[in-house]
């Protein structure tokens, strides 16, 4: 693509402006948007769970694994990002299906990624070798370099949300890849992973401990704990609802040993409200994209209101207010770029309007 041409008026300004074209240049005073006042990237976008399930059931029934390149996935493709497969600009967000007695043969990567379940049960994710079970509401991630398969020895298929740092990785130039064995490695499926055995309680970190390396030097940065059980999730919250009497929390997923992001690059909660429950109105640096997990509501995203429920799926973008308020007890999981933000001391945040 050749560099863009600018024109003047002025014969020897315009002949300037040739030359800078030629030499591949261009005049910072001509530039529009590229210093705006507030981030101003994306627009807020949803997408509907009925659809979602309904297009990854059908993609279940007519692409098998081989057909799907290894995973059998349906990205969300925000309309403002010209056809890329990405919710935003730094956030890869998709809804994955594996069916009956199907198996998704291991690769790894050097974008990180986790999973969210939505529906469907009896799925083990091979990590590294670690056997992680799998169901509705539990989180388990795939960090950096990891290498990793999904198994479904049942009779029914799975949905889970896919979160990944794949376009902000890409935008560094830092995209690796990597197919494993074609034969299948033969584990024993217990009843908690390995790391859940030493790092089972997010509270609770075993001293002295020394989780196995995941992958080549540097790609360590991330939780031992590879899943977060949706009971332990939903207890917590329930506990924080009813000892500090308000009518909303959040719990973040957390590295058990630091208290750090699960990840560098990802940061991930569970945003449970009652009923009538109307959150503040807070704009922060960062896109997120937002799960509902269970529950009824709507989200104001600047100007645009939307109504969800079970499944949906939408995109905050950076610097743009919202707030929640649920019809029914509701929680969200939320994904964000937050820790990389915050790691490069760009990240800040303000309370537009308070409430409760």
């Amino acid at each position: 693509m050749a560099t863009r041409r600018f024109a003047a008026d002025d014969q020897k300004l315009n002949d300037l402006y040739a030359d800078l074209a030629t030499a591949d240049l261009q005049p910072l005073w001509l530039l529009q948007g590229l210093l705006p006042a507030v981030p101003d990237g994306l627009s807020p976008h949803l997408w509907r769970w009925k659809e979602l399930r309904e297009l990854a059931a059908r993609a279940g029934d007519l692409v098998t694994i081989e057909r799907g390149g290894d995973r059998r996935v349906l990205s969300l493709a925000h309309p403002g990002l010209g056809g890329l497969p990405f919710a935003t600009h730094t956030l890869w967000g998709a809804v994955q299906f594996l069916g009956a007695r199907e198996r998704a043969p291991a690769h790894r990567h050097s974008p990180a990624a986790l999973r969210f379940v939505l529906e469907g049960s009896g799925v083990w994710t091979l990590v590294n070798g670690d056997p992680v079970r799998m169901g509705p509401g539990d989180l388990v991630l795939t960090p950096s370099y990891s290498w990793h398969e999904h198994h479904n020895p049942g009779d029914e298929p799975m949905i889970w949300f896919d979160g990944l740092d794949l376009p902000l990785v890409r935008n560094l130039d830092a995209v690796f890849f990597e197919p494993g064995p074609d034969v299948p490695p033969a584990y024993v499926q217990v009843s908690g992973s390995h790391s859940e055995q030493h790092y089972g309680s997010a509270g609770l970190a075993p001293v002295g401990a020394v989780p196995p390396p995941t992958g080549p030097p540097g790609s360590g940065a991330h939780s031992p704990l590879l899943a977060y059980r949706w009971a332990e999730t939903d207890a917590r919250l329930a506990a924080i609802l009813e000892v500090s009497g308000r009518e909303s929390a959040i719990v973040r997923y957390v590295d058990p040993g630091s208290g750090r992001d699960i990840m560098p690059t990802l940061r991930a909660e569970m945003h449970r409200l009652r009923a009538r429950c109307r959150t503040s109105t807070v704009r922060t640096v960062g896109s997120a994209i937002w799960v509902v997990y269970r529950g009824s509501g709507q989200t104001v995203v600047g100007d645009q209101r939307f109504e969800w429920g079970p499944g949906d799926m939408f995109v905050t973008p950076s610097w743009v207010p919202v707030d929640h308020e649920a019809t029914e007890q509701a929680d969200l999981f939320m994904l964000s770029d937050t820790p990389l933000i915050a790691a490069a001391e760009l990240y800040r945040t303000e309370v537009v309007s308070a409430r409760g």
